[in-house]
């Protein structure tokens, strides 16, 4: 039997869907946690980003200085925070690094956004006597948001496909399918787990591709 063939009749044994080990939970598993990463990650980078780009001071910095973690593999973050008091946290270790790996593209791409906004455009809002929140919120916001969703798309496949690593940690999601596999040498059950996650990597892409087709025409062109 075929390396394939064996992972299809796993994939398709209702046995491995069912249960607290099983590919249903696990997936409710690896959605949540890359939901809460994604929304703490926006909470700490989209403000930030945006405030920098209104201003035209700083950006480039903190641009910069947010890259750095894209050179630090987030396994490695992983391991170092597990040697830590976060390493006590439960899933805490697992959440930071994730939410540091997806800091950087939710940065970058606000803050480009919003620098990329026709200075005419602000220029004539200033004169209309808008005050700094109301140019930021009303006018440079709605223009930026088509870069800032897609910083948002990529963080969100970007933490599909590395949260994984959760598993290595004692924590949940599908990460668990392919660490399992390896302990039980079960290569049709590895191969599993990481179609898997390739698999829910494309449907988040996806859906954030259906959800830009159906936004308004504003949103998507920033116009």
């Amino acid at each position: 039997m075929s390396t394939l063939t064996a992972t299809w009749h796993w994939l398709t044994d209702p046995a491995h869907w069912s249960g607290a080990d099983g590919i249903g939970h696990r997936l409710l598993q690896h959605l949540a946690l890359t939901a809460v990463c994604l929304v703490i990650s926006c909470v700490l980078a989209l403000p930030v980003a945006l405030v920098l780009g209104h201003l035209g001071k700083g950006g480039a910095l903190a641009v910069n200085i947010s890259n750095v973690g894209r050179a630090v593999p987030t396994f490695a973050v992983l391991v170092l925070l597990l040697l830590t008091p976060v390493g006590k946290w439960g899933e805490g270790p697992t959440v930071v690094a994730l939410v540091l790996f997806a800091v950087p593209p939710l940065l970058t791409n606000a803050y480009v956004g919003m620098r990329e906004v026709d200075r005419g455009v602000v220029r004539a809002a200033r004169g209309m006597g808008m005050t700094g929140r109301q140019m930021l919120l009303r006018v440079e916001l709605p223009l930026a948001l088509p870069m800032v969703m897609n910083g948002v798309r990529i963080a969100a496949v970007q933490l599909v496909a590395t949260a994984t690593i959760a598993a290595l940690a004692g924590g949940g999601g599908l990460g668990r399918i392919i660490t399992a596999g390896f302990n039980l040498a079960s290569t049709p059950q590895v191969v599993a787990g990481a179609l898997l996650v390739a698999v829910f990597a494309l449907v988040v892409e996806a859906v954030f591709e259906i959800a830009e087709r159906l936004a308004p025409v504003w949103a998507r062109s920033g116009r």
